[in-house]
C-alpha cells in the first residue's frame, strides 16, 4: 500500500462523510433559519425554541434519506473489503 492508494482512501471516506452528512445538516440549517427569523421577529428569545425543530427535522430526514445513506455506506464498505488484498500487498 502505497502514499497514493493511502490518499485515494482517504479522499473516499471524507467525500463519503460529507454525502451522509449533508441532508441533515442543510434541513438543520434552513431550520435554524427559520427560527431566528421568527425568533426575530416575534422578539421571543427562548434558548429550547432553536434547538426542538432543529431535533425534530435531523430526526425526520434521517428517517426519510435512511435507505438511501444506507446504501451509500453498505457500496463504500464493499468497495472497501473487497479492494482489501491491495491494501495488504
Amino acid at each position: 500500500m502505497n502514499e497514493r492508494m493511502v490518499i485515494e482512501l482517504g479522499q473516499q471516506a471524507m467525500f463519503t462523510i460529507l454525502i451522509l452528512a449533508s441532508p441533515m445538516l442543510v434541513l438543520g440549517l434552513l431550520v435554524g433559519l427559520a427560527v431566528s427569523i421568527f425568533q426575530a421577529t416575534t422578539q421571543i428569545h427562548e434558548a429550547t425554541l432553536a434547538f426542538i425543530p432543529k431535533i425534530i427535522v435531523i430526526l425526520g430526514s434521517m428517517v426519510i434519506f435512511g435507505p438511501w445513506l444506507l446504501s451509500i455506506i453498505i457500496n463504500f464498505t464493499l468497495k472497501l473489503f473487497t479492494s482489501m488484498n491491495s491494501f495488504i500487498q
